[in-house]
C-alpha cells in the first residue's frame, strides 16, 4: 500500500510540475498589455520596458522561473492587475471560493441523490418505461449543448418558479436554478454508470445465490449488488467532485455568481495575467488531486484490487 501510494504521488508530482512549466512559459507569450491594464496606452516604451524590468520579466528565463517556484511554494500568486488593482490574488480567490465550494457541494450531492437511484431503477426496470425515460433523459443531456438547456432553464424556470433569473445572496432560493443546472450533467453521468454496472452485477453467481437463501430483492440490491456496483466508480468520483467545486464557469457567469469560475472569466476578458495564471495552476491541482484521491478510494473499497505486477501484488 504505502509503495503504491508513493508511486502515485510521485506521477501526479511529476504531472504538476509539467503542468506548472507549461503555464509559466504560455503566460510569457502572453501580450505585455495584460500586466498593465488600462494603464498601457498611456505609457511610452521606455516606461513600459522600466516596468517589465521591476516586474523581473526582463531577467533570463531561468531566474524568472526559480523566483516562480519560489512563490508558489510561498502560496504567493502575486497582484491582481485589472481585475482588482494591486490586491493579493491569494485574498481574492479566498473571498471568490467559499460561493464555488457552496454551490459544487451542492449540486455534487444533488446529482449523487439523484443519479445513482435512478441508474438501480432503470438497471431493474431494465426495457420498461422507467428504463427508457431514463435512458431519453441520459441521451439529451448528453447530446445538446450544456448552453443551450443551462439557457432553458434559467428563462422558462425563472417564469414557472417565479423566481429571480439572477443570483441573489440575500435570497436561497434563487440559488436552486444554478445548482440544478450544475447537477444535470452529473445526474446523467451517475445514472448510466449505475446502471451499467448493475446489469453486469444482475446475473453474477453470488445474486442468484442470494436470492436462493431467500434474501429480499431490496436487500440483494441495497446491500450486494450496488455496493458492487459502484466500486468502479469510485475511481471518477473525486475527480468529478473537485472538478465541480471549482465551479462551473459557464453557471457562474450566466447567474452572476461571484465565484472562481466567473472570477476566470474576467481575469481572461481583462487579461490579468497573474490572476489567469493562479486559477490555471488551481483548476488543474484539484483535477490532479482528484485523480489520486480516486486511485487511493479503489484500493480502499476493493481490497482484492492489485497494486502491482506479478508477486509485488499487495
Amino acid at each position: 500500500m504505502i509503495k503504491y501510494i508513493g508511486k502515485r504521488l510521485l506521477q501526479s508530482l511529476l504531472t504538476l510540475f509539467i503542468i506548472v512549466n507549461v503555464v509559466f512559459f504560455l503566460m510569457r507569450l502572453m501580450p505585455e498589455e495584460g500586466y498593465f491594464g488600462e494603464q498601457y496606452d498611456k505609457m511610452d516604451e521606455q516606461q513600459i520596458e522600466a516596468a517589465l524590468q521591476s516586474m523581473g520579466l526582463r531577467d533570463p528565463i531561468p531566474v524568472q522561473l526559480l523566483r516562480y517556484y519560489d512563490q508558489l511554494l510561498h502560496f504567493n500568486f502575486g497582484k491582481s492587475i485589472t481585475v482588482r488593482p494591486k490586491v493579493d490574488i491569494s485574498k481574492i480567490i479566498m473571498q471568490k471560493a467559499p460561493y464555488s465550494i457552496r454551490f459544487g457541494v451542492a449540486s455534487v450531492l444533488l446529482s449523487l441523490v439523484v443519479g445513482i437511484p435512478m441508474g438501480t431503477v432503470m438497471a431493474l426496470k431494465k426495457g420498461k418505461a422507467a428504463d427508457k425515460f431514463g435512458n431519453a433523459y441520459i441521451v439529451i443531456i448528453n447530446a445538446v449543448p450544456a448552453a443551450v438547456y443551462y439557457l432553458f432553464i434559467q428563462l422558462y424556470g425563472s417564469g414557472l418558479l417565479s423566481l429571480d433569473i439572477l443570483y441573489n445572496e440575500r435570497k436561497a432560493i434563487s440559488a436552486l436554478l444554478p445548482i440544478v443546472s450544475m447537477s444535470l450533467g452529473g445526474t446523467a453521468s451517475y445514472a448510466m454508470w449505475t446502471r451499467r454496472y448493475v446489469v453486469d452485477q444482475l446475473n453474477k453467481d453470488y445474486v442468484k445465490f442470494a436470492r436462493a437463501k431467500g434474501n429480499t430483492e431490496g436487500r440483494i440490491t441495497f446491500g450486494h449488488m450496488l455496493r458492487n456496483a459502484l466500486v468502479p466508480m469510485t475511481q471518477n468520483l473525486p475527480a468529478n467532485i473537485l472538478l465541480t467545486i471549482s465551479g462551473s464557469i459557464y453557471i457562474e457567469s450566466l447567474y452572476s455568481i461571484p465565484g472562481m469560475g466567473n472570477l476566470l472569466l474576467s481575469a481572461i476578458s481583462r487579461q490579468d495575467n497573474p490572476l489567469v495564471q493562479a486559477l490555471v495552476l488551481i483548476y488543474s491541482s484539484l483535477g490532479i488531486f482528484g485523480l489520486l484521491l480516486g486511485d487511493l478510494l479503489m484500493v480502499v473499497c476493493d481490497p482484492r484490487i492489485k497494486l502491482v505486477r506479478g508477486k509485488e501484488a499487495l
